[in-house]
């Protein structure tokens, strides 16, 4: 992985965990329901915490949205997903978003890189 990449995601996650940080000492309440939204949604029920983070990713790739794809699959490893697992979920997610979601790949397929890497 280049640099540039592992740069790119690492700054992904340090300002995800400083714009949490924010909201949390701001008292924000909107935000404190957004979080507790996120726990109900991903709490296992029907179907488990894994099968809905790669749900996510699929989502993720179809709306372009980075940090969503790195916190997801971030997610979707620390769940118990395999590589394998989540390259279906982006490939579904191709099919879902047709090329436009071909784009969104590469930053999918960077990010898995990278945990890979550091494990």
């Amino acid at each position: 992985m280049v640099q540039k990449d592992r740069e790119k995601i690492e700054n992904i996650v340090r300002d995800r965990r400083w714009a949490h940080d924010k909201l949390t000492d701001s008292g924000s309440g909107v935000y404190q329901a957004f979080l507790k939204m996120e726990a109900a949604a991903y709490s296992g029920k029907a179907l488990s915490k894994m099968t809905k983070e790669l749900i996510a990713i699929g989502i993720s790739l179809v709306l372009n949205c980075e940090s969503c794809l790195e916190w997801h699959i971030h997610q979707a490893l620390g769940s118990g997903a395999s590589k394998d697992e989540i390259l279906e979920a982006i490939e579904v997610g191709i099919e879902m978003g047709g090329g436009p979601a071909t784009v969104s790949s590469r930053f999918a397929l960077k990010v898995l890189e990278y945990y890979s890497e550091s494990k």
